[in-house]
């Protein structure tokens, strides 16, 4: 199987024409890591020829990793997007060349496009907002230190004044009116007010294990509980329920034992198949893993007062931080909303990957995880449309295990 790569590219033009620059990072898919980061003030150009040259530039970076990965675009510009989708049409003679170049790049098929919001592309708009700086200096782009330049998804990026953003948005409509798109298939979502279906998901934690009711740590670096007696009564319960609604039309779970029998028990009821996903998994809680509150507090009291302020803190022993989770869960989220496009999928996972949904759909700070009860095979639900926006529609629900 081809090793998959994420692109998040961006440029911008303060002007239009003006000073331009574009970034580009590449992503792991699974942990979110940044890979590779490219950046560059590329004098006077447009807007459009700025974001053309981003994604060349991050084509080529992930081209450089692994000239056999298989690659998933992500750019907040429309007119990229359903351009290189081949949606609409390409007539203005400054795109045709990168445009060429950019699908050169890697073999027909191997390169996948999706249209998000500039709220979810802050790590390219920081790069290419940094190249512009630069520029401006009479300087290139250098990057930074690569832990500083590992931005999480709640990390602030700089932002383009309402001039620039407002300049951008016009170019873009501009280009689009001049290209048009195709008459095979309409631009989705384009100035329409009809965002279509959402994709749902529907957050199941699962069933308890026997450390559920002693409330220990049990994270994904730990001894992998299965199912008790009771945590299989509930997957049952929580199976019925479901098959009562109907609307379920895919399972996703997490790789640990404890969600895979819960999933297994729901799918065979559903009829339908589990498909597992890395991203999924529970935090690693380090030397954590096992003890109750009470004893991590008197056997690692510092630690555990760090990770209690901050969420770029570890638990002890090699833990894994909240911020490094959302990092994750955040890349897992984007995956999943493009390949369930419209569809009601049941996720199967564990507290900190639905807190953490639940967290970035409100946009609320890393301290409301602690704010937030989650029972042992409790229903969440979180509605992700085209334009980007989330809405929570349903939190820690267990009137079916009643």
């Amino acid at each position: 199987m081809a090793r998959e790569l994420i692109v998040e590219a961006d440029g911008g033009s303060r002007g239009n024409p003006g000073p331009a620059g574009y970034g580009a990072v590449v992503l792991d898919p699974a942990s979110g890591e940044a890979l590779a980061e490219a950046a560059e003030f590329i004098g006077t150009a447009t807007n459009n020829v700025a974001e053309y040259k981003g994604l060349l530039a991050g084509l080529r970076a992930a081209h450089a990793l692994d000239p056999e990965a298989a690659v998933h675009v992500r750019m907040d510009s429309k007119l990229v997007v359903e351009q290189m989708s081949g949606r609409w049409k390409i007539k203005h003679p400054d795109m045709k060349p990168l445009a060429a170049a950019a699908a050169a790049v890697f073999p027909p098929g191997r390169v996948t496009y999706e249209w998000i919001p500039r709220s979810r592309n802050k790590h390219a708009d920081r790069l290419a907002n940094e190249a512009m700086d630069a520029g401006k200096r009479g300087k290139q782009w250098e990057p930074r230190d690569s832990r500083a330049a590992l931005a999480g998804p709640a990390d602030a990026a700089p932002a383009r004044s309402a001039a620039a953003r407002a300049a951008d948005a016009a170019a873009e409509a501009a280009e689009a009116a001049e290209s048009g798109p195709s008459a095979a298939a309409p631009p989705v979502g384009w100035g329409a007010p009809d965002l279509g279906v959402p994709a749902t998901f529907v957050l199941l934690r699962h069933g308890e294990t026997a450390l559920t009711p002693e409330k220990r740590f049990s994270g994904s670096g730990g001894t992998d509980p299965e199912l008790s007696a009771a945590g299989r009564r509930q997957a049952e319960a929580t199976a019925a329920a479901l098959a009562a609604r109907g609307t379920v039309q895919a399972v996703v779970s997490s790789p640990l034992r404890r969600c895979q029998e819960t999933a297994g028990t729901i799918a065979a009821r559903l009829g339908l198949d589990v498909r597992v996903e890395d991203g999924l998994r529970e935090t690693d809680f380090g030397a954590w893993e096992g003890l109750t509150f009470a004893e991590v507090r008197e056997r690692h009291p510092d630690d555990l007062d760090a990770w209690l302020r901050s969420a770029k803190a570890a638990p002890t022993g090699g833990g894994e931080s909240f911020a490094a989770v959302a990092r994750r869960v955040a890349v897992t989220r984007d995956k999943l909303i493009a390949r369930y496009a419209g569809r009601t999928v049941l996720l199967v996972t564990h507290v900190t990957p639905i807190k953490t949904l639940v967290r970035l759909a409100l946009g609320a700070p890393p301290e409301s995880l602690f704010r937030m009860e989650l029972s042992a095979a409790s229903l969440s639900a979180v509605a992700y449309y085209a334009d980007g926006n989330a809405s929570v529609r349903l939190l820690n629900d267990t009137s079916h295990l009643r």
